[in-house]
């Protein structure tokens, strides 16, 4: 937890007084009462001197708030936080020499789910008061607390008066890459089941040295290592694992494919962007942990460049560059992408195309692909919405039932007809779901490295 924007001025602001309820309703008892008067029902200076009286009242209730300073509000916020993860904001109040009635809002971001706001709390003179609640970011990128809004009640509750307090405060709203932390001391191929990664692990087979053992049966004859074995006095093979320090980037699509957003319930109401990310970084974490070298590439709406780096540390630049990304509605020139991207990245590499292919886009992602598989070899992973597959399962009670399932299959078809010249192409397409994306890349990841194909 660090202070509220350390380098901005705390603003403190009141705006004039407003009627508060206990005046309004006064005033209406004040009024009866001189209904009463005019019918003889009570003598006519009570009503003047009920007046008089509610009119001092009112003005000494008015001067003792319009002399109360505002509150002085430090706002105690993470500097960051993560997508669709509740966390604590705590705002600190300090009032004056007079203690005081106040109700409290702060400007979170519009659009976040929050629990404990707005409050009323009493203020007393020289003591610091803490409000706590709990807010939920709905959207990645950076974001501003615009102040705190306070509300001052008069002592009599016959004036209000809304202020602004605090500062400003910006704060960067990431992926929710936490669930990585339970992977961090298993290994890489358990970490990938836990992932749902479905591996088929061979044996010896590879192309880096990993170690010595016994031979088993099985070994091949060319595995056996005869000096160790001579020295040894038994038969000892070599082990050999996948290749190391190969190359992985990941394109994502940012046009307007990807825009599309998984019902709430389904797939946490974030768009298919934000699964998209959190695969790509998922499978970008396991690559590195195994020794490789892993880069970003955004294309379509907002362009990003990450060349690819070795080591855990990279996986912090990949968020940092990639936290802000949001998909834009335009559509995304494949063969542009293609052009800059063989220019970007000499090395040959493996290339995971993450977006949400039509059939009205084959053309420009064939020519693309054809000009990337000259160097690279290529993945398409193509996002499918759940609701599809619902429509399909239903019942047809009706006409408009029958026409929409029959528009669903046709659109499905279409699509799979597409994935079809892709893999006529030599190209691996992965036609999944949101919830099934980060398990099907990290598993043709894994396929990849060991059937040596890079």
């Amino acid at each position: 937890m660090s202070p509220a924007a350390a380098n901005a001025t705390p603003v403190r602001r009141g705006f004039l007084p407003r009627p508060a309820s206990g005046l309004v309703w006064a005033a209406v008892g004040w009024g009866l009462l001189g209904v009463a008067a005019s019918l003889g029902w009570v003598p006519a200076p009570a009503w003047t001197l009920a007046g008089a009286a509610l009119a001092l009242l009112a003005l000494g209730d008015l001067a003792w708030l319009w002399r109360t300073p505002v509150p002085d509000v430090a706002r105690r916020a993470p500097d960051a936080l993560a997508l669709g993860v509740e966390r604590e904001v705590a705002l600190e109040l300090e009032p004056g020499a007079r203690a005081v009635r106040v109700d409290v809002h702060d400007l979170h971001p519009g659009g976040w789910a929050v629990s404990g706001l707005p409050r009323r709390v009493a203020l007393a003179p020289g003591m610091v008061s803490t409000v706590r609640y709990l807010a939920r970011p709905d959207m990645r990128g950076t974001v501003a607390f615009d102040g705190v809004h306070l509300v001052l009640h008069s002592p009599l509750r016959l004036w209000r008066r809304l202020c602004l307090a605090g500062a400003t405060q910006r704060v960067r709203v990431f992926p929710d890459f936490a669930p990585l932390s339970k992977f961090a001391l298993v290994s890489a191929e358990r970490a990938s089941r836990m992932i749902g990664a479905h591996l088929r692990r061979r044996r010896g087979e590879g192309t880096d040295f990993h170690q010595m053992r016994e031979y088993r049966v099985g070994d091949s004859l060319r595995q056996i290592d005869w000096k160790a074995t001579s020295r040894a006095r038994k038969l000892i093979s070599r082990e050999y694992q996948d290749e190391q320090n190969q190359q992985l980037v990941v394109v994502l699509d940012t046009g307007r494919r990807m825009l599309a957003r998984e019902p709430a319930g389904e797939g946490d109401g974030l768009s298919h962007f934000d699964h998209a990310l959190d695969a790509s970084l998922l499978v970008a974490w396991l690559a590195l942990r195994r020794g490789d070298a892993v880069g970003l590439y955004a294309t379509g709406g907002e362009r990003r460049w990450v060349p690819p780096a070795r080591g855990m540390a990279t996986i912090d630049t990949l968020l940092r560059a990639s936290y802000d990304l949001q998909p834009a509605p335009v559509a995304t020139d494949y063969l542009a992408a293609a052009t800059e991207l063989s220019l970007r990245q000499r090395r040959r590499g493996l290339l995971m195309l993450v977006t949400n292919l039509r059939d009205e886009d084959i053309d420009d992602l064939l020519a693309a692909v054809r000009l990337l598989q000259k160097r690279h070899l290529v993945v398409v992973a193509s996002l499918r919405e759940r609701v599809l597959d619902a429509v399909l399962d239903q019942d047809v009670p009706d006409q408009a039932a029958a026409v929409r399932a029959g528009a669903t299959a046709r659109y499905l078809a279409q699509r799979a007809a597409a994935h079809d010249a892709l893999r006529r192409h030599r190209v691996a397409v992965l036609d999944v779901t949101a919830a099934q994306l980060p398990g099907a890349l990290v598993e043709r990841y894994l396929a990849i490295k060991r059937e040596g194909l890079l």
